[in-house]
C-alpha cells in the first residue's frame, strides 16, 4: 500500500500535470499510430489521463482488498472489499484536495468518483472470480 500510496503522491505533483504529460504521451502515440490533430489529441490525451485515473485506482482498490485479507483473514469477503472501496476513496479524496491547492492542477469529484469505480470494477470482477472459483471447487469436492 504505501508504494501504491507513494506512486499516487508522485503522480499529483504540479510536474504530471496534463500540460507536461501532453508532449510525451503525444509523441508516443504518434510513434505508434501516426499523426494526430490537435483537436483530436486533446480527446485522446483527455481519455488517456482518465483511464489511467480508472486503472490506478482500481490496482488500489485490490492492493486494499489484499491489505485485509492478510490483516484480518476471518472478515467475509464482501466486507474486505466494502472496506477496500473505503480505503480507495480516502486515497482518491485526499489526492484531489491536495492538487486543488496546487497552482497547475485542479481538484475534482469527478476523478474521486472515476477513481472508486475504477476500484469498484476491479473489485466486483475480483469478487465475482473468487466466489465462481469456491463454487467450481466446492462441486469437484463432492
Amino acid at each position: 500500500m504505501a508504494l501504491c500510496v507513494f506512486v499516487i503522491a508522485l503522480e499529483s505533483t504540479e510536474m504530471l500535470g496534463a500540460q507536461y504529460t501532453s508532449g510525451p504521451l503525444r509523441s508516443i502515440y504518434e510513434a505508434i499510430f501516426g499523426h494526430v490533430t490537435n483537436h483530436r489529441w486533446d480527446l485522446l490525451h483527455h481519455i488517456i489521463r482518465k483511464t489511467g485515473h480508472f486503472l490506478g485506482y482500481g490496482t488500489i482498490g485490490l492492493c486494499w482488498l489484499r491489505a485485509w485479507r492478510m490483516t484480518i483473514p476471518r472478515l467475509s469477503l464482501f466486507f474486505d472489499a466494502t472496506l477496500a472501496l473505503l480505503g480507495t476513496a480516502l486515497i482518491a479524496s485526499s489526492d484531489e484536495l491536495h492538487q486543488a491547492f496546487l497552482p497547475d492542477r485542479t481538484g475534482m469529484f469527478s476523478d474521486v468518483l472515476l477513481d472508486c469505480s475504477g476500484a469498484l470494477v476491479m473489485l466486483s470482477l475480483l469478487v465475482a472470480a473468487l466466489v465462481v472459483s469456491r463454487k467450481l471447487r466446492s462441486r469437484g469436492n463432492a
